[in-house]
C-alpha cells in the first residue's frame, strides 16, 4: 500500500497504514465497497444487478480500469446508490487516484452522510494527498459514528505520531487496545511509538503481544528487532528481523522496515542491502528510493541522494517531503540554482496541502541560506 506522505524529520518507521484493510490493493473485495450486487433488489437480472455482478468480478481479477468502467455505467443507472460511488471510490484509491476518489467518497457521503467506513475511506485518501488536518477531520467523523472504528482510531494516531504527538498517538492506541484487545495493529503501533521516544523496554510488552496475537505477521518482530537495536544488541536485532523475513519472504515492507531501522542505527551496508532486497522484491519501491536518498545524505554523498531524491518524486511527485531532501542535497552539492527551484516546488505542494507551520518554516529557513 502507498504510504501516507507526512513530513517527519528523522523519523525510522515506514510510514504505511496498512490498518486500513477496506482500501488495500492487495485484498480481495468480497468486504469492500465494491461488494454490492443489490440483494435488495429482487430481480437479479435486472441490468444495474448484472452490472454491479460483472464489475465485482472485474475488480477482484484484477482488471481495475474495466471495473470502473462498469461502476460509472452502473451510476447512471442508480445516482442515488452510495454504495456504487464508494465502490469507485475504493477502485480509483486502488490506482493511486487518490483526487478521484475523494469526489467518490464525497458523493457516497453526500448520500449517507452517517456512513463511518465512508468517511474513513476520505480521511484515507486526504492522508495520502498529504492533507492531513482534513483527514483528522473525517477520522474524527467516522469515530463520531461509530466510536469503536478501529482502523479510523489508528489512523488518526498514525498521523499524530508523524507529526511527533506521540502522547497524544499512544492515548489513542491505547484505547483501541483496550476496546479491541486482540487489534494486532494496535499494540504494533504502540510500540513503535515508545522506540521513537527511545523506550525500547516499554515498546517490548506491546510488541511481544502483537506477536501473539498475529503469529503469521512478520512487521511487529521487526520493530522487536529495531528495540534490540536501540540496546545495541545486534545479535538479537538480526534474530528477530530473521524471523520477521522468515514469516513473510515476499513482504517487501519488512526488508524496507528493515533498512530503515539498520539505517538509524548507522548499519549503512546491512541497511543497503536490505533495501536492495526491498527493491527486487518490489522494482522501484518509493519508499526504498527514499530511505537509499536519506542514508546517501547522511554519509555525505550527496550526488547519490540526489539521484535516489529524483527517483522517488518521480514516484510521488506530490510529497513536499521528497522535493525538500533534494533541495537540500543539490544544495551540499553546489547547485543553487537547481535548489530553489526544488525548494519552490516543496513550497507550492506544502500550500495547497494546507500544511504551515513547522514546514513552511523548514522551507524559509533554507531558502534564505540558499539566497546568500
Amino acid at each position: 500500500m502507498r504510504k501516507h506522505i507526512l513530513w517527519v524529520a528523522g523519523s525510522i518507521f515506514v510510514a504505511t497504514l496498512n490498518v486500513s484493510p477496506a482500501l488495500a490493493q492487495a485484498q480481495r473485495l468480497e468486504n469492500s465497497p465494491t461488494n454490492i450486487t443489490n440483494a435488495n433488489r429482487p430481480n437479479s437480472k435486472d441490468p444495474l444487478t448484472q452490472l454491479l455482478r460483472e464489475g465485482r468480478r472485474l475488480a477482484n481479477s484484477g482488471n481495475v480500469p474495466a471495473a470502473l468502467a462498469v461502476y460509472q455505467q452502473a451510476a447512471t443507472l442508480d445516482q442515488a446508490n452510495p454504495k456504487i460511488f464508494a465502490g469507485m471510490g475504493f477502485l480509483y484509491a486502488s490506482q493511486g487516484n487518490y483526487d478521484a476518489a475523494l469526489g467518490a467518497y464525497q458523493q457516497a457521503i453526500a448520500l449517507d452522510p452517517k456512513n463511518a467506513e465512508f468517511h474513513y475511506a476520505l480521511g484515507f485518501n486526504l492522508a495520502s494527498l498529504g492533507r492531513n488536518n482534513e483527514a483528522l477531520s473525517a477520522y474524527r467523523q467516522a469515530i463520531a459514528f461509530s466510536p469503536r472504528h478501529v482502523n479510523a482510531n489508528l489512523s488518526m494516531g498514525v498521523i499524530f505520531a508523524r507529526q511527533g504527538q506521540y502522547d497524544e498517538a499512544m492515548n489513542i492506541y491505547r484505547r483501541v487496545t483496550a476496546f479491541s484487545p486482540n487489534s494486532y495493529k494496535g499494540f504494533e503501533l504502540l510500540g513503535t511509538a515508545l522506540i521513537q521516544l527511545k523506550r525500547p523496554q516499554e515498546a517490548f510488552t506491546a510488541l511481544q503481544q502483537a506477536a501473539r496475537i498475529a503469529p503469521k505477521q512478520g512487521m511487529a518482530r521487526v520493530h522487536i528487532g529495531s528495540a534490540w537495536l536501540q540496546l545495541n544488541n545486534f545479535e538479537k536485532a538480526i534474530a528477530s528481523f530473521n524471523k520477521a523475513v522468515q514469516l513473510e519472504p515476499k513482504n517487501p515492507s519488512i526488508q524496507l522496515q528493515m533498512g530503515k531501522s539498520l539505517q538509524a542505527a548507522q548499519r549503512y551496508e546491512d541497511a543497503l542491502r536490505a533495501y536492495q532486497r526491498a527493491i527486487a522484491l518490489r522494482p522501484n519501491l518509493p519508499e526504498a528510493q527514499e530511505g537509499l536518498g536519506d542514508m546517501f545524505f547522511e554519509q555525505r554523498n550527496y550526488s547519490t541522494a540526489t539521484s535516489f531524491y529524483r527517483q522517488y518524486i518521480a514516484s510521488v511527485p506530490n510529497d513536499p517531503n521528497g522535493h525538500y531532501k533534494l533541495a537540500k542535497a543539490l544544495k551540499e552539492s553546489g547547485r543553487k540554482q537547481e535548489a530553489v527551484y526544488a525548494l519552490d516546488q516543496a513550497r507550492n505542494l506544502t500550500k495547497a496541502q494546507g500544511n504551515t507551520g513547522d514546514r513552511l518554516r523548514d522551507i524559509d529557513t533554507l531558502m534564505n541560506q540558499l539566497r546568500k
